[in-house]
């Protein structure tokens, strides 16, 4: 039978498990990649979804409203941070070894159910919110965050508008920042502060070959990608499609690795390389970001960045002379 309904839609995937199977070998790689998918399904189903189908290292689910799916998502995250943590039991000890990670997409919208599989544009959204999330991340659209309550809207934070594949119309993304499972005290801070003056107007500016652009604190987030429906193009087959995402938070530029291959900073002044891999770090100052490879490979694609202060650059009062004589 075949109806067309309103339903949230969850994408989970599981990231890790390449290096799991060339670590652990295939036998236990694959026990603990099949029972930690087993463990997302058995979230969903506690919490009123239904998984739709398995993806290899994740699944697709579908919940009648945003706020069941979100609370899902939490508990997904916790549960795979608790087998990581110091415990007994197989799965425990190979995930302490190599950690899987968790991304999860969330939107909320009509979706078509036909024999057994869900159809949309909801659901393409939620799959493609996983290329621009970073380990242990939830992304959300609008349309999902408008049917949680106050309390649980103020845990996100905007990603402002983004470019999915395959999508005309650019989404807007929210970051699920606040999580209950860094502790309900964490939650209510997060709700209680008061807000601060607004931050010092910043720019960033982006150099690689012939591209040198500025792009304003308020015009991000920005993605790096080889992608054509990237904001940075970096047409190099090192590069990810969505290789790295710049954001502007709370006075800084924070740059988070989406890729495969990792994204790697170095800041001027300052020999040392900082590797992420699906890590984030502030950007400050100047430097250069290795896309695929380190800036010290001379065979990797290099941006340059500098942060720009504006006042540096704004006209400054002419200086006062004694005119006594």
């Amino acid at each position: 039978m075949t109806q067309i309904v309103e339903r949230a839609v969850l994408f989970a995937d599981l990231r890790g498990s390449t290096s799991m199977y060339e670590t652990l070998g295939n036998a236990d790689a694959t026990a603990v990649v099949t029972q930690s998918v087993a463990l997302l399904a058995r979230i969903v189903v506690n919490h009123g979804g239904r998984v739709v189908k398995t993806l290899g290292d994740g699944l697709m689910a579908m919940f009648d409203a945003p706020d069941a799916a979100v609370a899902a998502s939490d508990e997904m995250h916790d549960s795979l941070e608790r087998i990581g943590a110091p415990g007994d039991g197989a799965l425990a000890a190979h995930a302490r070894t190599v950690p899987l990670k968790l991304q999860v997409g969330v939107a909320h919208g009509e979706v078509i159910e036909m024999s057994g599989d869900v159809f949309g544009d909801a659901v393409n959204v939620a799959a493609r919110l996983i290329d621009h999330a970073g380990d242990n991340e939830t992304l959300v659209t609008a349309n999902a965050l408008n049917g949680l309550a106050k309390m649980e809207q103020a845990r996100f934070r905007s990603l402002d508008r983004m470019q999915l594949r395959g999508r005309v119309e650019p989404v807007h993304v929210y970051l699920l920042e606040a999580t209950r499972r860094f502790g309900d005290t964490a939650a209510t801070a997060f709700g209680e502060f008061a807000p601060s003056a607004p931050p010092e107007p910043e720019a960033i500016r982006l150099v690689w070959l012939d591209q040198n652009r500025v792009y304003a604190g308020t015009s991000l987030p920005l993605i790096l990608g080889r992608s054509p429906e990237a904001t940075y193009i970096i047409d190099d087959t090192r590069v990810s499609r969505s290789h790295a995402r710049i954001v502007w938070h709370g006075g800084t530029f924070q740059l988070t690795d989406l890729s495969y291959n990792g994204t790697y900073v170095r800041f001027d002044h300052d020999p040392e390389i900082i590797g992420l891999r699906r890590g984030s770090c502030t950007l400050h100052g100047s430097g250069t970001i290795g896309l695929g490879g380190p800036p010290s490979d001379a065979a990797s694609p290099c941006v340059r960045f500098e942060i720009l202060k504006f006042a540096d650059t704004q006209r400054q009062p002419p200086p006062e002379f004694d005119l006594k004589l």
